[in-house]
């Protein structure tokens, strides 16, 4: 036997050979037991910013786990950002098995990523007669279920390629048990006469590839805002996402669009990207959030959370004059508002206005022969981009009367309130400021 024959002997008797890291079972044990852009100027109001320095901080440790995961290969072009760097970093999990579905495509499972805050399966859907003009017309994801699991699908993306007959994505789904060893994914898909059918896969599942977490704290902080409260509970920071959870009593948290994305984390000095955000109501008839952020920077030297802007309420007991047009704004409690037509129609009079993106009006009628005719209903709403970036709301006010009104009376508005960040330097020790 030549020197290269004994030596690739001798290396795959290394490989077969290799074991856990002995940390690897006490990290696994402590993570079950802990188991439209706003560009508008701000008005200035009673500070709410609540600066929170959250917790001790905990670098990556990639090296460690280096040789578990692998490259999940073939999808360098529909991967960004922190998703990207993990699978050229070889974070993923070999999977590469593929499963027939109905109108003669094929749907290959080619790699898993996951870690405590998600699961992320890459998969190929492959027709040689072409495919529609979304994946979703032959297979619709539902969730992933397993062993103490049921995540459910949250969302994907992906591309075709040329001819259209291969279409190469991901699926996110909510974090999976590290019990589970072997995992299901259920999904509908579209039979050749069009109707949908419910089928499900399994596909193996190694708990022990999983990321380990950077960061997993309590936070119990309570942010006091117009109508109510906002408390952050929690913090779990992974390779792959950083999930902010809590709770808000908040009398007109739905009053306003993107409510939670007025809060920010910044890291190291710099605001961290928001992904998106959610809320629920409990059983018990609470409510709950959760914000997603990217993956922090590493290495990690500071962790500010800060409310920016938070839904608020105003009291402007406004009277509006519509017997002239003007082009001028009207300022209504630190808002601006225009009246863009007054006009009678079949379903009664409308008032057409136009606001910031996020105002909404509050006990709104018209005055008719000093009578106050209340708000039927609102129609005809959009939103247009203004050249300095503002968005702007444009709807229709609908009110059940022929007569000519003489004023519009607006109580109140529900508004996005806040001002800029106070930068301010954040001790470690520090709590709130």
């Amino acid at each position: 036997m030549d020197n290269i024959e004994r030596n690739l002997l001798e290396e795959k008797k290394r490989i077969d050979n290799l074991e856990a890291p002995r940390e690897l079972e006490s990290r696994l044990q402590t993570a079950l037991q802990t188991s439209s852009e706003r560009t508008w100027k701000l008005k200035i109001w009673p500070t709410i910013v609540a600066a929170l320095v959250l917790m001790m901080f905990v670098g990556y440790n990639f090296n460690a786990f280096a040789y578990y995961g692998k490259k999940i290969l073939g999808f360098d072009d529909i991967l960004s950002g922190t998703l990207r760097d993990l699978n050229e970093a070889g974070m993923g999990q070999e999977v590469d098995k593929t499963y027939p579905l109905g109108s003669g495509a094929e749907l290959t499972i080619n790699g898993i990523m996951s870690d405590e805050n998600r699961m992320i399966v890459y998969y190929t859907i492959t027709r040689q007669k072409g495919l529609q003009d979304s994946s979703r017309d032959i297979f619709q994801p539902q969730k992933i279920t397993g062993f103490f699991t049921s995540s459910h699908y949250e969302g994907g993306g992906g591309m075709f390629n040329e001819t259209r007959t291969e279409y190469k994505g991901t699926m996110d789904f909510e974090p999976v048990s590290p019990f589970s060893k072997k995992l299901t994914l259920h999904y509908w898909e579209s039979t050749e006469n069009g109707q949908l059918k419910e089928e499900s896969i399994s596909f193996p599942y190694d708990p022990n590839k999983a990321m380990p977490t950077n960061i997993k704290q309590s936070i119990k902080k309570t942010v006091k805002v117009d109508k109510g409260t906002i408390k952050f509970d929690s913090i779990v920071a992974s390779p792959t996402l950083t999930v902010i959870k809590g709770s808000i009593n908040v009398t007109n948290f739905d009053r306003a669009d993107l409510t939670l994305h007025g809060i920010e984390l910044i890291a190291n000095g710099k605001p961290v990207d928001i992904m998106g955000s959610g809320s629920g109501t409990t059983l018990l008839g609470g409510r709950e959030f959760d914000i997603r952020f990217d993956t922090l920077p590493q290495p990690l030297d500071s962790l500010v959370l800060n409310v920016k802007e938070f839904v608020g309420y105003n009291d402007v007991d406004k009277k509006i004059s519509l017997q002239q047009k003007t082009d001028e704004a009207i300022n209504v409690g630190g808002e601006e508002l225009w009246i863009k037509e007054v006009s009678s129609s079949s379903k009664g009079m409308e008032v057409t206005i136009v606001t910031g993106e996020s105002t909404l009006l509050d006990d709104v009628y018209i005055e008719v022969k000093n009578e106050k005719v209340p708000l039927e209903t609102t129609i005809n709403q959009t939103l247009n981009k203004e050249q300095d970036g503002r968005i702007m709301k444009e709807r229709t006010l609908l009110f059940e009367t022929s007569e000519n009104p003489e004023n519009l009376i607006i109580g109140g508005i529900h508004y996005m309130k806040g001002k800029p960040v106070i930068k301010q330097r954040i001790q470690e020790s520090s709590t709130s400021c």
